[in-house]
């Protein structure tokens, strides 16, 4: 053998160094995580960010009516045509109403369901599964069930209130009631839902803070006000969130029980969205419409998280 097949087989025998050695381990984990995720990627890029994508597209492009009708670039025309459009605005207006009315009243119910039934009791478990209960039901089944607690005259709403001898207006039909119809439909769905993130939220809040100040004297809602409502500021933030994104992902009761009617006074923006899209077939103005909604709806969210993350390094 040659002297320099020796070295070389000297050189081919030295192991490993431990640096190179603890990177191909960490590849080989790697690996290994990116292969158990891989269809779960796969999924989330055809069924999210593949639709986000062609909805991008579709709001620069208009396709004409008819078979054969070729799609053209327009730029931000659509985005122009939607904030011209005053049933957008409408639509949008209605919305805002709509959050405020739900969004709040939810919240503060859901707090004060949470705060009354925190402690684990057998009557208290009874008390939180009637609340919880209508979140389990379907929005649609919602909305049909309420459909005949709304109808005028004949309706179990109406039917109480004629025998305290008063006259219920047209729930559904009254363009100055029908809105708040349906917030009072959400408010009831959502309000036991979001009990749950309350709930879980009170176990965090330290014992020992609530007894230093019920030491120091403070009554029941100084207790709430300076320990416990701080001390829920991210879940809090969370529920918000939450609550926005079902104010602008949820229509199924507008289309059981008004479609958008009277007179536009409950089209919220995903039903605008829906009209546009295939009533309208203006599939362009429909991504436009989308595009903006959802924006709106991520400023909101980042905020709320923002105030989230504040409030948890604030009791950090």
């Amino acid at each position: 053998m040659t002297v320099d097949a020796i070295i070389t087989a000297d050189v081919l025998d030295v192991p490993s160094s431990p640096v190179r050695t603890v990177r191909r381990r960490r590849f080989a984990s790697w690996r290994l995580a990116y292969m158990l995720l891989l269809p779960s990627l796969l999924g989330l890029a055809a069924f999210t960010y593949l639709p986000v994508l062609r909805v991008a597209i579709d709001a620069l492009h208009v396709t004409p009516h008819g078979a054969g009708g070729a799609t053209r670039f327009v730029g931000l025309e659509n985005f122009a045509r939607v904030l011209g459009d005053a049933a957008f605005r409408q639509a949008a207006l209605n919305n805002l109403i709509y959050a405020v009315g739900t969004v709040g009243p939810s919240v503060v119910l859901a707090l004060l369901f949470a705060l009354a039934v925190r402690r684990s009791t057998r009557f208290n478990a009874v008390v939180r599964t009637i609340l919880f209960f209508p979140s389990l039901v379907p929005l649609v089944a919602a909305a049909s069930l309420f459909f005949f607690i709304f109808l005028p005259g004949v309706g179990l709403l109406d039917y109480y209130l004629a025998k305290l001898g008063v006259s219920g207006p047209n729930w559904i039909g009254d363009t100055d009631v029908a809105l708040w119809s349906i917030v009072g439909l959400t408010v009831w769905k959502n309000a036991g839902y979001y009990m749950l993130f309350y709930i879980a939220g009170l176990q965090n809040v330290p014992r020992d803070h609530i007894e230093a100040a019920t030491v120091d004297g403070a009554n029941a809602m100084q207790r709430l006000w300076y320990v416990i409502l701080p001390a829920l500021r991210p879940t809090t933030a969370f529920v918000i969130t939450i609550a926005l994104i079902h104010m602008l992902t949820a229509v199924d009761h507008v289309v059981v029980l008004t479609k958008g009617g009277p007179s536009n006074a409950t089209n919220l923006l995903l039903f605008y969205i829906f009209q546009e899209a295939h009533e309208n077939f203006d599939t362009g103005k429909a991504a436009a419409a989308t595009v903006i909604s959802v924006a709106v709806l991520l400023l909101v969210s980042l905020g709320s998280l923002r105030g989230m993350e504040a409030g948890s390094r604030r009791e950090a």
